[in-house]
């Protein structure tokens, strides 16, 4: 029997155990002492979280929150932004279960992703469970004790997940509220330079190689040393590329702490839709987001963010960024395009981002920017 199985048969039964023992007496918490956020989630999902870790504290102010996050965050979460605990949670291996077991007893759980992770709350001994409503299949909600639906008019989604509690808005974001994380020494590059992130979670948010490789020479003729980043498996994305090597490249090279130094130091990001899009705006750094499949609505500055330099640039409206759903949830006013390869051989709305424009709306936002207190 694999680890994964056996996880998730211990994790409903202590979930099926609590649910039944606390019967007829769960009541929504005025004043939690404990409270759980509870999700496996990509790095820029859990990233978006901020706000709702944000109101949290705010209403809150001397709860004890817990977050479960994948056990690679865990360095990013180290100075305990929003003073938010952050315990490794990896849903394959059972052994990982036996510390969460170990911190059983919440007030108050929030499922902001998937609500298969209500079950996760339950097994923790959470006592009121809310999440959103519209998840399917229905199965996966059945711990939650509080639905809510999402926000009826387009909202950047991390301002949608701090409505799972009520209360004024978070106050927007300062970069006081996260303080780096340590890092290991690496080769730091000159200033000022501009990092190109390349990569992304699918081809299909993937910009066409020569576009990057000119829009790098253009930002070098401009005053900006470049270097080149991506994640694991990407440097082939990188050698594409630059293939004579022209610009040092970190592609691979780095952990998320050395990544979030090396974006922290930076006078530019540019990069697809990808989890190191959200890393800039937690540090500041002025980001150009390019946008294909996904909905720079959803994944924007919204109103947390909204200090921050940053600029989303998609083609807007494109024909199929038409699928209506969100975490599985049918949303009238999301337009996003989640298809794969299969169906989409070539991102024709990656294609479609202009060089020039890119260019453009990169050295106004180095030349404007004024830096986030």
């Amino acid at each position: 029997m694999s680890s994964r199985l056996l996880g998730r048969i211990e994790t409903i039964a202590r979930a099926a155990f609590a649910r039944v023992a606390t019967l007829g007496r769960r009541r929504r918490p005025g004043l939690p002492q404990r409270i759980l956020v509870a999700h496996h989630l990509f790095l820029g999902d859990t990233l978006m979280l901020t706000p709702l870790l944000a109101k949290i504290r705010q209403r809150w102010p001397d709860a004890d929150v817990t977050m479960t996050v994948p056990a690679a965050f865990l360095p990013l979460y180290a100075t305990r932004p929003y003073r938010v605990r952050a315990l490794a949670f990896e849903p394959k291996e059972a052994a990982s279960l036996r510390t969460l077991w170990c911190e059983a007893g919440f007030d108050l759980a929030l499922v902001p992703g998937d609500n298969r992770f209500s079950w996760l709350a339950a097994a923790m001994g959470a006592r009121w469970i809310v999440a959103f409503a519209g998840d399917r299949p229905g199965y996966k909600s059945w711990p939650v004790d509080e639905l809510r639906d999402y926000p009826a008019v387009p909202t950047a989604w991390g301002d949608a997940v701090a409505g799972l509690i009520d209360g004024e808005e978070p106050r927007p974001y300062s970069l006081a509220d996260w303080p780096a994380p340590a890092a290991g020494d690496f080769a730091r590059p000159a200033t000022p330079y501009a990092v190109l992130h390349v990569g992304a979670s699918t081809p299909l948010k993937l910009w066409p190689p020569e576009r990057w490789l000119t829009l790098a020479r253009k930002l070098e003729q401009a005053g900006l040393c470049i270097v080149w980043s991506g994640g694991r498996g990407e440097q082939r994305i990188v050698e594409s590329i630059d293939p004579l090597q022209s610009y040092v490249s970190y592609a691979g090279r780095l952990d998320l702490a050395q990544l979030w130094h090396l974006v922290a130091g930076a006078a530019l990001l540019v990069c697809p839709d990808t989890g190191i899009a959200h890393l800039g705006r937690i540090v500041g750094t002025p980001t150009v987001t390019l946008f294909g499949p996904g909905s720079a609505t959803i994944c924007g500055r919204g109103r947390f963010w909204r200090n921050a330099p940053y600029l989303g640039l998609g083609a807007e409206p494109f024909e199929c960024r038409n699928q209506h759903v969100l975490f599985k949830r049918e949303i009238a006013w999301v337009e996003r395009c989640g298809r794969s390869t299969r169906e989409c051989p070539y991102p024709r709305c990656m294609d479609r981002l202009d060089l020039d424009e890119v260019l453009r709306q990169a050295l106004v936002l180095v030349n404007d920017t004024v830096p986030l207190a």
